[in-house]
């Protein structure tokens, strides 16, 4: 634990707050989206810019103190104790070039900002299903976008990053500037660096449809094996995925669905509206649907397609890599999670995958998931009450339909993952290889040891 003359010569460096536990506002700095991760720092150190992050890395290395990385805290898992923690969330560059279709993103920039500003040049970007996710982290762990199968993982899109190397240097590295790095942070998380900056290609965005179908719970044997029959089939231009979830009570969703479960359908479509009304006919048709909020839609109102919930919450959230979601698949699914189980989690989902996601990246990377056909989704609550229950549902789950299993896991979405060999299912065994020699190269003293990290705990 540091005292106020320990940090004394970091302060005046530093542009942003220098926090100690106990210190007014450092609850609040160290708070992210996911409550169930209480982070415990010795030191919080909000990030004006990148040259706060170079000081603050240099001091952690000087005083052998590990670092940990949060910009929105979406994706906090495990609860940081000790260390210097690093927030991002105050460095908003933004700079847009419509011409070139590319955007230059600050480590703390949201998705909906980068949204906001493309939109009007009608370009697009691979976004997640909620855009107050943070652009950048969400990058490094791959992206699956809402409009994956068409247009691939965000990764792939990545043209260039600037990175401060637990060294205290500040690299810019792109596919010919050291290309090993480059490629190891895309998909590989928070290993090797803190990006500070990430350029973005854009691309062109023309007629979207997009919404949701609900059904009442009870029909989810119906809607579930016509979505495995109808989903296979689909062409590129079609993203979609399904949910058994309960529905909140809140402004942004509608009435008729609110606090009951549902089979939530989530489809998007890119190009000829009709043709998506015509893809989706089969799915249009199934069962006795409660509502039905597939239309044209401004990219702007994305979020409006899962309905991710937007206030903080205490959750983990996990899944698996599927090669099948068959018949058999389904009754083992269902066995577990469906209508009448007394299954406690708020979302269990089915992600169709394929299309551009299962195409070769545009470049080397560490992404996870191009020989998928299926994601499997699941959502646990953590709050009181129900925290319990949580964590053995999701292992009787995963159980479940560990025969469908590729047997890899993704980064963004792996919940607690525990020791080494469940931590290295974010990567084929290749890549792994490849992270740990990285890490030993760029990150000898493991001052990144927090979170997804690979090799040995140390």
């Amino acid at each position: 634990m540091f005292t106020r003359t320990d940090v004394a010569e970091l302060v005046p460096q530093i542009c942003g707050p220098v926090l100690l536990p106990g210190d007014p506002g450092f609850a609040e700095e160290v708070a992210g989206f996911n409550l169930a991760a209480v982070h415990r720092p010795d030191l919080v150190v909000g990030a004006d810019d990148t040259g706060d992050v170079i000081t603050a890395v240099q001091w952690a290395a000087a005083h052998d103190e590990p670092v940990g990385v949060q910009a929105t805290g979406h994706g906090a898992d495990l609860p940081m104790e000790g260390g210097l923690l690093l927030t991002t969330r105050r460095m908003q560059e933004l700079v847009v070039d419509p011409v070139r279709r590319c955007a230059r993103i600050g480590a703390g920039v949201r998705w909906g900002s980068v949204i906001d500003a493309i939109a009007p040049h009608g370009l697009g970007v691979l976004n997640g299903s909620s855009t107050h996710a943070g652009a950048v982290g969400y990058t490094l762990g791959g992206g699956l976008p809402v409009l994956g199968r068409v247009f691939g993982f965000a990764a792939d899109w990545v043209r260039a990053l600037e990175v401060v190397t637990p060294d205290g240097r500040l690299r810019a590295v792109d596919a010919e500037h050291e290309p090993e790095l480059f490629a190891l942070l895309l998909g590989g998380k928070g290993n090797l660096g803190i990006v500070t900056t990430m350029t973005l290609e854009l691309f062109p965005l023309g007629p979207l449809l997009g919404g949701g179908i609900f059904w009442p719970g009870e029909d989810a044997q119906e809607v579930l094996a016509a979505f495995s029959r109808w989903a296979p089939g689909l062409p590129a231009a079609a993203s979609t995925s399904v949910a058994l979830r309960w529905m909140p009570r809140s402004a942004e969703v509608d009435p008729r669905v609110a606090r009951r479960q549902v089979v939530h359908l989530r489809f998007c479509w890119v190009g000829d509206p009709e043709e998506g009304r015509r893809a989706l006919e089969p799915m249009r048709s199934t069962g006795r649907p409660l509502l039905d909020t597939v239309a044209p839609l401004d990219y702007r109102r994305i979020d409006r397609v899962h309905l991710d919930a937007t206030q903080p919450g205490l959750y983990v959230l996990t899944g698996e890599f599927l090669r099948d979601f068959d018949a058999a698949a389904l009754a083992a699914l269902l066995q577990h999670a469906g209508p009448g189980t007394q299954c406690p989690l708020p979302e269990v989902g089915i992600r169709l995958m394929g299309g551009a996601l299962a195409g070769p990246g545009a470049r080397d990377d560490a992404v996870t998931g191009r020989d998928a056909a299926f994601f499997l989704e699941l959502i646990g609550r953590l709050s009181p009450g129900v925290a319990e229950r949580t964590p053995p549902a999701l292992a009787a789950i995963l159980r479940a339909l560990a025969p469908w299993s590729t047997g890899r896991a993704f980064v963004n979405l792996h919940g607690m993952p525990g020791g080494e060999s469940e931590r290295a299912r974010a990567w084929s065994e290749e890549v792994y290889a490849r992270l740990v020699r990285a890490k030993a190269v760029y990150d000898p003293q493991n001052l990144l040891r927090f979170q997804h990290v690979v090799g040995q705990v140390r």
